[in-house]
C-alpha cells in the first residue's frame, strides 16, 4: 500500500476532484486511533493487534501512536514488519503450526507467547527459552454465532487441552489458554461459554494459568447496528472473575478486523452496467473483495456519481462481477444497488480496512492500486 499525506477531507471529495479509474482505499488515521483507544480503555487486560488483518506500516504506526505495544504475529515476515515500527514490541506467535526454521527465527525475536494445539507442535518448542515465555494452549469448542468457525482448522478439544497444559508445565513453561470464538462474533455468550470451559480445563490440568487470551472474533460494523464491543468486554471480565475466582488469570485479546475495518473505505468504479442488472466493477474477488465470498457483502454501501451526487434509485438486486477474465470473479450473492446505477459511478464500501489489502492479488493486472489518507470517512 502507498499512502499520501492527509490532504483530502473525505473519499467523496477526493473522488469528485480526481475521478480515479483505479480502485482506491481511503484511510482515516484518526478513526483507527480512536478504535484502538476504545479497546485499550474498555478491555480489562492486554490488547494485542492481529497483524494478519492489515500489516501496512501506516496502520502499525498509528496503532503504536494510540498505545498498542503488543502484536499477534503469524509468521516471521509479520515479526519483521512489527519490529520495523516498534523494536521492543511484545510479540505473540499464535499460529499454532510452525516449521523448525520458523521457530528458530522466531526465537531471535523474543516471542513472549507461543500457542499450541497438538503434542507434536509442543515438542517442537523443546529448545525455546523458558524465561518470560508462556505456552498458550489453544482450546476449541462447538460454539455457534460466528460468520465462520476457526475450530475446523485449529484448536484442541478439552481433554487434549488438559494434557497439553500439563505437558507444557512439566517442560518448565508458564501456562496459558487461548481461544478464538470465530469471525464476526457479536454475541458475548460465545466468550462466556469458552471462559467457563477454560476454567474447567485449567482445574482438571491442575495448573494455574498466567493468562487467558480470549482471542479475536470481535465484530466490525458491516451491517445493521454497530456491534456492542463494550458488552463483550464487560462479559469477558465478569465471566472470568466468576469462573476462576481468586485464581483469575490476566486477560489478553487479539482483535484484528474490529480494530482496523472502520478506518478504511473502499472506492470502486463501475465499468459497465448490463440490462440484466449485472454490474462490472474495477476490482473483485481476486482483489479487495476476496473475503466477501466467505462472509457476505456488507450493506454499508453508497453509490456516487462522478459529480459528487448520490444515485437515488430504488435498491435493486444486481449481480456484481469483477474486472478479470475469470467467470468466477463475481460476488456469490446479488447486491442491492440503486436501479439507476450507471457506468463511471463510484461504489463506496465502508469498513473495508481488514483483509481487503492483505489478501488482494494482482491477477490479470487488476487489484488495489492506491491508498489515500483522508481526515474523515
Amino acid at each position: 500500500m502507498r499512502n499520501q499525506p492527509a490532504l483530502w477531507p473525505s473519499p467523496e471529495w477526493h473522488l469528485k476532484k480526481f475521478r480515479p479509474d483505479l480502485p482506491v482505499l481511503y484511510f482515516a488515521p484518526d478513526v483507527l486511533q480512536a478504535t484502538a483507544r476504545r479497546f485499550i480503555e474498555g478491555f480489562q487486560g492486554l490488547v494485542t493487534y492481529a497483524v494478519k488483518a492489515n500489516d501496512d506500516a501506516e496502520v502499525l504506526d498509528n496503532l503504536v501512536a494510540a498505545g498498542v505495544t503488543a502484536f499477534d504475529v503469524a509468521s516471521p515476515r509479520e515479526m519483521h514488519r512489527v519490529r520495523a515500527v516498534l523494536p521492543d514490541a511484545v510479540l505473540h506467535y499464535h499460529n499454532p503450526v510452525r516449521s523448525h526454521g520458523e521457530i528458530a527465527e522466531a526465537v531471535g525475536h523474543g516471542i513472549r507467547s507461543w500457542s499450541v494445539d497438538s503434542p507434536n507442535e509442543l515438542e517442537k518448542l523443546v529448545d525455546v527459552p523458558r524465561e518470560n515465555t508462556e505456552i498458550a494452549v489453544r482450546l476449541r469448542l462447538p460454539v455457534p454465532g460466528a460468520a465462520y468457525d476457526f475450530g475446523e482448522k485449529f484448536g484442541a478439544d478439552p481433554d487434549l487441552a488438559v494434557a497439553l497444559l500439563q505437558k507444557a508445565a512439566g517442560m518448565g513453561f508458564a501456562t496459558a489458554l487461548t481461544f478464538h470464538p470465530g469471525t464476526q462474533c457479536r454475541d458475548p455468550q460465545a466468550w462466556a461459554v469458552y471462559i467457563i470451559e477454560a476454567a474447567d480445563v485449567a482445574h482438571r490440568a491442575g495448573v494455574t494459568l498466567t493468562r487467558l487470551n480470549v482471542g479475536g472474533g470481535f465484530a466490525a460494523h458491516r451491517d445493521g447496528q454497530a456491534p456492542d464491543l463494550e458488552a463483550v468486554f464487560d462479559r469477558v471480565a465478569t465471566e472470568t472473575r466468576r469462573a476462576f475466582g481468586r485464581d483469575a488469570p490476566e486477560l489478553v485479546c487479539e482483535p484484528g478486523r474490529a480494530m482496523v475495518a472502520e478506518a478504511f473505505t473502499l472506492g470502486l468504479r463501475v465499468k459497465s452496467v448490463r440490462k440484466d442488472h449485472a454490474v462490472f466493477l474495477n476490482d473483485g474477488v481476486y482483489g479487495s473483495l476476496t473475503e466477501l465470498r466467505d462472509i457476505g457483502a456488507p450493506d454499508r454501501i453508497i453509490v456516487m456519481r462522478p459529480d459528487g451526487t448520490r444515485a437515488s434509485g430504488v435498491p435493486t438486486p444486481h449481480v456484481v462481477f469483477g474486472p478479470t477474465c475469470d467467470s468466477l470473479d463475481r460476488l456469490p450473492d446479488p447486491l442491492p444497488l440503486p436501479a439507476d446505477i450507471q457506468e463511471d459511478d463510484y461504489v463506496l464500501f465502508r469498513a473495508m480496512g481488514a483483509y481487503s489489502a492483505s489478501i488482494s492479488t494482482g491477477f490479470n493486472g487488476y487489484g488495489l492500486q492506491d491508498v489515500v489518507t483522508v481526515t474523515a470517512l
